[in-house]
């Protein structure tokens, strides 16, 4: 590794056996990224699988690189950093590594010292080991990912174990502003296991590596930077085996003999118990049976309702038959009475008949004629002294006489015509009073509307064309400084006021034509082509002057009491021609 930091001899193999074997997982390949001082890049260790020698001197950065290695195998509560270096504070922290803290600065007044950072609370940093099992063609790779959310707070963290090589270039970077789509990319990834805590991050790459417990690891954090051993003995007894439990085994043989006397003091308990209750015992078997026999005689009483019940059933079924026997007569009895019914409607019929015959039917049809004319003279006296009210207020004849109901109809008839005739002219001319009504109002909403455009702009050109202007540029994406209407670029010289309304009046139809520069007036051509414009739209395409001298002109020429926007692009366009056209 160069740039003054560290130089790695991973190509060189430490010969410690003549066999050339490699079982297991070795370390294949070491990547860092914005770690401690390694700023800025990717920088890699590739020894192979091999053993590899890491020198350098003192401050280039070999420490960092092992306490990367140690935090992506050892729990983060379990690491001490800067180890190798002999510290036994901690004078750095993982906070320290991933904003990259390499000096303490003091200000210029004197202020307590600060610690300066390569990095920001906006940049992450990427630690990643791939390990390779040669024997069964296995490659694992662990990376561990830091961000900081606050300027104060610790580094957030997320783990990621793959079961293929992956590398920083290419698999953790590139990926938007957020690192939550990082870790979306990843979990997206085959082969690939993403974890929010160290616990089941460690649980899975030791599965892999066929790592039963976690003391292995605590032996590897011990051992990967020691420099010096105290006391051998104790170092085994405390790293390398497992501690017997003495003092849960005696604590549990103390439990249990606790439980033992507890359960024979309460056996002698129970045996008192029984001897006192024993009297409670046989008062309760005589209770017993003297609840049993009045449960019995419960029972026999309870058997009274039924038998009682039955007799009952009996005496109904009696009474029943009797009602059956009234019901049957009375029956036949009914049935007599119909008959005898049905015999005196027959002989009603026949007297009907008879009286039909000898002419009652006649009498029956004149008395409902008689009815039905009353209801007629109702109705007609109800007509005619409605009829009689109606003349009275038209101040009409009474009509005694048909002809005289004659002559009131004619002369009514009459005078409708006449109503309705007036009606109509007067509908008439309402109808045109509405008319010329809406027209005034249209006229006066567009002179309010000119009115309150020409208060918001300099020039006093139309609105609508304005309007058709402001369309074209939405549309063409154009800006209103390409399209000028010629009005907008002239103007009367203040010497000369008393001939303005004159001079606008000649200039009126050109005033309202746009100019349209010869790069936009392809644009501008086919936006007119598709549009409907409704109404008169006029536009000049204006190219490079080929003749740019004018006719000598009269002192009193229009041209000359005109004055024109010096700083248009139009000028030279506008000031030839004007000369041509409006040489008055």
């Amino acid at each position: 590794m160069s740039d003054g930091r560290s130089q790695s001899l991973s190509a060189q193999m430490l010969d410690f056996s003549s066999s050339d074997e490699r079982a297991g997982f070795r370390l294949a390949g070491f990547e860092v990224y914005n770690w401690g001082t390694f700023h800025e890049k990717v920088w890699s260790l590739e020894p192979g699988g091999q053993n590899a020698l890491l020198t350098g001197d003192i401050g280039s950065g070999k420490s960092t690189l092992v306490d990367a290695l140690t935090v992506l195998l050892v729990p983060p509560q379990r690491i001490i950093f800067n180890k190798a270096a002999g510290a036994e504070a901690r004078e750095r922290s993982l906070r320290t590594y991933v904003l990259g803290h390499y000096r303490m600065a003091r200000g210029d007044e004197g202020s307590s010292a600060r610690s300066m950072a390569l990095r920001g609370p906006n940049d992450y940093s990427v630690i990643l080991a791939r390990f390779a099992n040669e024997g069964y063609k296995q490659c694992v790779t662990l990376a561990q990912i830091f961000w900081m959310r606050g300027t104060q707070s610790q580094p957030e963290r997320f783990y990621v174990v793959a079961d293929r090589p992956l590398h920083i270039s290419g698999h953790f970077d590139a990926f938007g502003p957020e690192i939550t789509d990082l870790r979306k990319r990843l979990r997206q990834e085959p082969h690939v296991e993403v974890f929010d805590t160290f616990p089941p991050y460690g649980a899975a790459f030791r599965r892999r590596f066929g790592i039963e417990n976690s003391q292995a690891l605590e032996l590897f954090n011990q051992t990967v930077s020691m420099k010096s051993v105290g006391n051998l003995t104790d170092f085994v007894r405390e790293h390398m085996l497992e501690a017997f439990p003495v003092d849960e085994r005696i604590r549990a043989l103390i439990a249990h003999f606790d439980d033992l006397d507890r359960a024979h003091r309460a056996v002698l308990k129970a045996r008192d118990q029984i001897a006192a209750l024993q009297p409670m015992v046989e008062a309760a078997d005589h209770y017993g049976a003297l609840k049993k026999r009045v449960a019995e005689l419960r029972a026999c009483r309870d058997a009274l309702s039924p038998w009682f019940a039955q007799l009952k059933g009996d005496l109904l079924k009696k009474r029943l038959e009797n009602l059956e026997r009234d019901l049957r007569r009375l029956s036949a009895r009914i049935a007599e009475l119909d008959e005898a019914r049905n015999r005196q409607e027959r002989r009603r019929d026949d007297i009907r008949q008879s009286i039909a015959q000898s002419g009652g039917d006649r009498l029956a049809r004149l008395k409902s004629e008689i009815a039905g004319f009353e209801t007629l003279k109702e109705e007609r006296k109800k007509r005619a002294d409605a009829y009689q009210t109606l003349t009275g207020t038209l101040d009409l004849p009474e009509a005694a006489t048909m002809a005289g109901f004659e002559e009131n109809r004619l002369r009514v008839q009459r005078d409708l015509d006449e109503v309705r005739a007036s009606e109509s002219a007067v509908q008439n001319r309402l109808t045109d009073a509405e008319v010329e009504f809406r027209r005034g109002k249209a006229l006066h909403g567009e002179t309010a509307a000119e009115l309150v455009s020409l208060r918001k702009r300099r020039s006093n050109l139309p609105s609508h064309i304005l309007v058709l202007r402001d369309q074209l540029l939405k549309e063409t994406g154009l800006r209103e400084s390409d399209l000028p209407f010629a009005g907008e670029l002239i103007q009367v010289r203040a010497e000369h006021a008393d001939w303005e309304g004159a001079i606008e009046r000649v200039l009126h139809n050109f005033a309202l034509s746009m100019l349209v520069p010869d790069d936009h007036y392809g644009t501008v051509a086919a936006w007119v082509d598709r549009t409907h414009l409704r109404g008169r739209f006029v536009y000049y395409r204006v190219q490079a002057l080929r003749r740019t001298t004018v006719s000598d002109l009269s002192p009193n020429s229009l041209v000359h009491k005109v004055l024109l926007k010096p700083d248009s692009r139009f000028y030279d366009w506008l000031s030839w021609d004007i000369s041509e056209r409006f040489d008055y």
